[in-house]
């Protein structure tokens, strides 16, 4: 199930829930002060990248990006 990151409007309070669908939005009820009025946030999310280096040295050199081998449907983007 999805992890859905949310924002009361009424009392600020930020929190997750898991859910079976975006659609069910209107079912989530603030866990502080019991709202209904809510919002939906972006939330960030993490992936893994396989190769000789680890992405935390990579960056500690001041290049994080991951090199480009071919397309993604191929299989061959580096986030396999």
């Amino acid at each position: 199930m999805p992890l859905f990151e949310y924002k009361c409007m009424e009392c600020g309070t930020k929190y997750e829930v898991l859910q079976k669908s975006s659609k069910s939005q209107e079912n989530v009820i603030c866990p502080t002060c019991n709202s209904l009025r809510n919002k939906k946030l972006l939330s960030t999310f993490s992936a893994s990248v396989s190769g000789s280096q680890s992405s935390e040295s990579s960056c500690a050199s001041g290049n994080c990006e991951v090199p480009y081998s071919g397309g993604c449907a191929s299989g061959m983007c580096g986030l396999n």
